[in-house]
């Protein structure tokens, strides 16, 4: 929207932005006429549906907040955290003649100034106020250069939170339901779990090569040895066929074309000591100038690409660093997709650079850059320095220290270098023909008769924009790229010099998987793939991390074994809501709406309700059959070899039919495999781990019993080995069991010693008794490390307290109150597996008389000395076996008096048809009240669609 000059007028001026960092710096450049004070970020957004008032939780706004029936209307409420703050903005708007929202100049900046119009209702002029840096001369233009609110980039914004509210409500209820409880799905975050997965899939799939080449060190014929004289090339052909090279092997391992000649090693070797021997000549030399154009200015995403590059930091901790940067008026705005730069800025980067390198070090004309990410933005500049005249690194340096002054040094020598010259120089290659003594042949007996090796070498004469900057490089699959030969120097040679051989070696290689993403890559793709916006890379990387869909080693992203159980559900049954073009054509689609091309509640119709005449499904009909989806299908991962990885509750397993009908073989796989590491020996490897009797500690000195450490299902536990019964345990005496513990998270079961397992299996350890006699006693749970004393639990620190905690130090537990959050349903106790006979989950929980054991159809109480924390699955599956042969119980009910009760049965039927009629009151008035909040977030609507026409 093109900006309106307005003159202000004198009073006193409210202006409100985002942050109070950002508050303070331009408060100091507008002086006493003006208030600035900030909205803190958003101020009121959709509340959760739990959340709403009870009036409307069964109304149309009840699922989403969103009243999906009348225009998309949302329901916002004021954060509970910023009720104080809109109270202040309140208040400092009635000593006001005038309010300035000069929140960031885009959608969701516009979308922040449009809540603070709704919530604050002034009755004084509005303006709003954009600005790109905060520089004294960028904020006393911007004041005298309002313009009104823009009321496209508002329903653009509002559309991408109504979009993603539907997407998440809707998709990660199937999750749960299918997968796990507590996942979630994203109309980013799911795009960019599945490009993490698919990479990990072709290196599943993957099948490594090898292949031979050979590398020598020539010189010119009787002008020996020394560094100046010699080079180093590589064989690059044989008899006039080139030799494969990485690149020339598919994923499956097999080599792409028959032209070229795959070297083994015995063909290797026998071409190294043929090439000492030969002949050699220069058989071509060309040479060509070299040229590299400097990058262009930073963009969000390339800033985040760079400074995980060069300066090791992940994409949250650069907009952070980033964000404090501009609030400080280091920088411009760092969220934009445009690579362009101001006149201005064009000027200082060229006026700096001729001052610090030299006039031949800037063109004749700046340099103008166009972007080729797809549905780029230029609403603001390219990331650079702030102000007219840039400070250079040394002159902030007393100001930034760590990662703001590292951040600050890479942006302003990109800057610079983006209006510097070109780096010239020139490209020399050399090719060399080896005649080879008879007899060389190859492994599969194939003559070789000439070799030809290369070399190639590119010298830098000026360095240009080289001599501020230079950009990173991601890790190339192949190897051998540019940089390669950079700055190497070849002797002087002409076509038909004769050369010596000074050593030839063969050299075996191995073809490599694609590299996993690291966070700049992944950034990089979902830039080139039009995914999501920049602004939100780095919120979208940090969730598919904290989902735990995605962990890191080193810098690679690796996809957890959940991702693909989530990514497979997504793709088999919702396939458009992860397909890459889709989601790239739905920020186009919000482009359409900021632009006021497209109408924001006809779009959402559309993508909710589906469009029949173009025969498209919405969003509500993709999610409403989910009998379709197959729970144990999409959790199941084949690895090949009858070898299958499982997403359980519990986490991730692998399993192998049993033989000849028996129990499937199972071992829980820790984090530390990749999926690309888990072959079907490696499984195999794991599942004979498990069935291991464990690793011997020693004997228990009482008893006598060996004590044993294994890992089992459910993590490593320390065990002991009973001895064999001389006879058969007479009918119903109970199996002796054998003493059992966990070890504690920060114990390893290859390193755990027999004292140590012990005390584990001692355990509950009793601290003490009270005052009034009662036992206290510290032991592990599901829930962590616990004390109990009689009914009452209290948790503890850490799980070495178990053993260390003295008496005083439990009765002063004990003597603080116990925390107690809201009332909710309890979780389970204990989790096992499927009951062999009904073939539903089995839980245990605390119930009204005490723990139980239930599979949902069947519940039966523990026994005297069944503790829940040390239940086993067996004894689990053992008490509802029983309970199943008892029969349901029978209760005997005593016959009812009816004529004593006639009277108060009147009394009942009276006063429940009083209060019947005033629910139905209350109803009414409850649904009014409703009718009437919706009928205002409609007039709101209505009013801006009127101001807008």
């Amino acid at each position: 929207m093109p900006q309106k000059e307005q003159t202000v007028t004198a009073g006193r001026k409210l202006v409100i932005v985002e942050s109070p960092a950002k508050a303070k710096k331009i408060g100091e450049y507008l002086g006493a006429d003006y208030r600035v004070d900030a909205s803190v970020g958003h101020i009121r957004d959709l509340p959760q549906p739990r959340d709403l008032p009870a009036e409307l939780k069964k109304g149309p706004f009840g699922k989403f907040a969103i009243n999906v029936e009348d225009n998309f209307d949302p329901y916002y409420v004021v954060d509970a955290d910023k009720k104080k703050k809109v109270t202040e903005l309140r208040r400092a708007l009635k000593d006001a003649d005038e309010l300035f929202l000069a929140t960031d100049e885009d959608r969701e900046g516009e979308a922040i100034a449009w809540h603070l119009l709704e919530v604050l209702k002034p009755k004084v002029p509005v303006r709003r106020m954009v600005f790109h840096e905060i520089t004294k001369e960028a904020i006393q233009r911007a004041v005298n250069e309002t313009r009104d609110l823009d009321t496209d980039l508002v329903d653009a914004q509002e559309t991408r939170r109504v979009l993603d509210r539907l997407y998440g409500y809707e998709v990660s209820p199937v999750l749960w339901r299918k997968v796990k409880q507590g996942l979630s799905a994203g109309r980013v975050q799911s795009v960019a779990t599945r490009m993490v997965v698919e990479r990990e899939r072709e290196r599943m799939a993957f099948r490594s090569a090898s292949y031979w080449d050979v590398e020598g060190d020539f010189a010119q014929a009787g002008k020996g040895a020394s560094a100046s004289e010699s080079f180093t090339a590589r064989l690059s052909g044989l008899d006039g066929r080139r030799v494969a090279t990485g690149r020339d092997f598919a994923d499956d391992g097999t080599l792409r074309t028959k032209a070229a000649v795959h070297l083994d090693a015995a063909g290797a070797q026998a071409v190294a000591e043929g090439a000492r021997e030969a002949d050699v000549v220069v058989s071509d030399v060309a040479e060509k100038p070299y040229t590299r154009r400097p990058s262009a200015p930073f963009t969000t995403s390339t800033l985040q690409q760079e400074a995980s590059r060069k300066l090791r930091m992940n994409s949250q901790t650069t907009m952070r660093t980033a964000q404090r940067l501009y609030e400080n008026g280091y920088i411009t705005y760092m969220r934009t997709d445009s690579t362009t730069l101001s006149s201005s800025a064009i000027t200082a980067a060229r006026s700096q650079a001729r001052d610090m390198y030299g006039a031949e070090y800037v063109p004749d004309s700046p340099r103008v850059y166009g972007r080729k990410a797809k549905n780029a933005q230029e609403a603001h500049e390219a990331i650079r320095p702030a102000g007219d005249r840039f400070r250079t690194p040394a002159q902030v340096a007393g100001e930034l220290r760590g990662q703001e002054y590292a951040l600050y040094e890479l942006i302003w020598k990109r800057t610079v270098a983006s209006q510097m010259a070109d780096a010239k120089g020139s490209t020399a290659t050399v090719r060399l023909t080896a005649t080879l003594p008879e007899g060389t042949r190859g492994g599969d007996g194939t003559a070789y008769r000439s070799a030809e090796f290369s070399a190639s070498g590119t010298v830098i004469t000026f360095r240009g924009f080289l001599a501020a900057y230079e950009e990173g490089r991601d890790e190339s699959r192949f190897g051998g790229d540019e940089a390669d030969g950079m700055g190497r120097r070849l002797p002087r040679l002409s076509e038909g010099v004769a050369l010596e051989t000074l050593r030839a070696e063969a050299q075996g290689h191995q073809t490599s998987p694609p590299a996993r993403y690291t966070e700049a890559t992944l950034v990089k793709a979902l830039e080139e793939k039009g995914i999501g916006r920049p602004s939100t890379y780095a919120a979208t990387v940090g969730t598919i991390q904290d989902r735990g869909y995605v962990r890191s080693r080193g810098s690679a992203l690796i996809p957890t074994w959940l991702a693909f159980a989530v990514t497979q559900l997504l793709e088999r049954h919702f396939p458009t809501l992860v397909d890459y073009d889709f989601t790239a054509s739905m920020e186009e689609d919000l482009d359409r709406i900021a632009r006021g091309d497209e109408q924001r509640v006809a779009w959402l119709r559309r993508f909710y309700f589906g469009d029949e005449a173009r025969s498209v499904e919405g969003l509500r009909d993709l999610v409403e059959d989910l009998g379709e989806i197959d729970a144990r299908g999409v959790s199941t991962i084949p690895i090949g070899d009858g070898v299958v990885v499982r997403v359980g509750r519990y986490g991730p397993y692998v399993e192998v039919e049993g033989e000849d009908g028996a129990e499937p073989r199972r071992a829980t796989v820790n984090d530390e495999v990749a999926p690309d590491e888990m072959t079907p020996e490696k499984a195999r490897e794991l599942l004979e781990a498990a069935a291991d009797d464990g690793r011997v500690l020693g004997t228990d000195p009482e008893t006598g019993h060996e004590i044993v450490a294994r890992a089992g299902r459910y993590g490593p536990y320390v065990t002991e080995v009973l001895p064999e019964p001389e006879e058969a345990p007479k009918r119903g005496a109970r199996k002796v069991k054998p003493r059992t513990g966990s070890l504690f998270a920060s114990m390893d079961l290859a390193t755990i010693d027999l004292e140590t397992a012990l005390r584990l299996m001692s355990l509950p350890r009793v601290v003490g008794v009270d005052a009034e006699g009662v036992e206290i006693t510290a032991q592990n749970g599901r829930y962590g490390p616990y004390l109990k004393k009689g009914t009452d639990s209290r948790s503890l620190t850490s799980e070495e307290q178990i053993f260390d905690i003295t008496l005083d130090e439990a009765l002063e537990i004990y003597s603080q109150p116990k925390q107690r959050g809201r009332a909710a349903a309890k979780p389970p106790l204990k989790e096992f597996g499927e009951d062999p006979v009904s073939g539903r989950k089995v839980t245990v929980k605390d119930g009204r008389f005490g723990p139980y054991v239930t599979d949902g159809e069947t519940n039966a109480t523990l026994r005297k000395g069944d503790e829940p924390e040390e239940l086993t699955q067996e004894r689990a599956f053992e008490l509802l076996a029983e309970k199943r042969a008892k029969g349901p119980t029978t209760r005997k009910r005593a016959a009812r008096k009816t004529t004593a009760k006639k009277t108060t049965a009147k009394k009942a039927t009276a006063k429940n048809a009083t209060a019947t009629k005033a629910t139905a009151t209350k109803t009414t008035a409850t649904k009014t009240a409703a009718k009437t909040t919706a009928t205002k977030t409609s007039a709101t609507r209505t009013t801006r669609a009127a101001k807008k026409a």
